[in-house]
């Protein structure tokens, strides 16, 4: 036993000799900095790349089904979020067009006009905010297309639009069609 307990004295004061305790905390950083790349390796991508979530087909799996309503409705790039400012309720357990179980939709909403890219065709888009629930944190999207200064509050996206409800705490936000745009005059 005598002879472990000075094998094991000897490396650990050799060790001592050649490290810092600089030179470990600088080690751990490095440790701890390539475990947090390790999610965005190409596994990840692979996944989604081939098929993944979304089966064979290769379509994502939160899309409208329809061809007349291109895109995926949990990315910031779909048609209906031009003016979106807040967390998509389509992570949040809701849809586009309706708010996650425990939320209230808010009556006092603002409204742009967003072109379907399927047939240009633009439309007046509802943005209702769900309240009720604390934020939900996922998918958050800051699209400002369109957006007017607060004197004109029914075209801005930056006011908490949960005033009409009974908690006005904030969740997510929803982009419900209202109507087909006019032509310009």
């Amino acid at each position: 036993m005598a002879n472990w307990d000075k094998l094991t004295e000897t490396l650990a004061r050799g060790v001592a000799r050649g490290t810092s305790r600089r030179g470990l905390l600088a080690w751990l950083g490095g440790a701890v900095t390539g475990a947090a790349a390790l999610p965005v390796l190409p596994v990840s991508r692979a996944y989604a790349a081939g098929g993944g979530a979304g089966g064979a087909s290769g379509r994502p799996a939160h899309t409208s089904g329809s061809d007349q309503d291109p895109g995926d409705r949990t990315q910031c790039d779909y048609w209906r979020y031009c003016a979106i400012d807040g967390f998509l309720c389509t992570c949040c357990g809701g849809t586009v067009n309706a708010c996650p179980p425990g939320t209230e939709m808010s009556p006092i909403t603002w409204i742009r006009t967003c072109t379907n890219p399927a047939h240009g065709r633009a439309y007046v888009i509802s943005y209702n905010d769900c309240c009720g629930k604390s934020s939900c944190g996922q998918c958050l999207c800051n699209r400002n297309e369109g957006d007017r200064p607060p004197v004109r509050p029914q075209s801005n996206n930056d006011y908490n639009w949960c005033l009409g409800t009974e908690s006005s705490v904030y969740n997510c936000s929803t982009a419900i069609i209202i109507g087909v745009a006019t032509e310009p005059r």
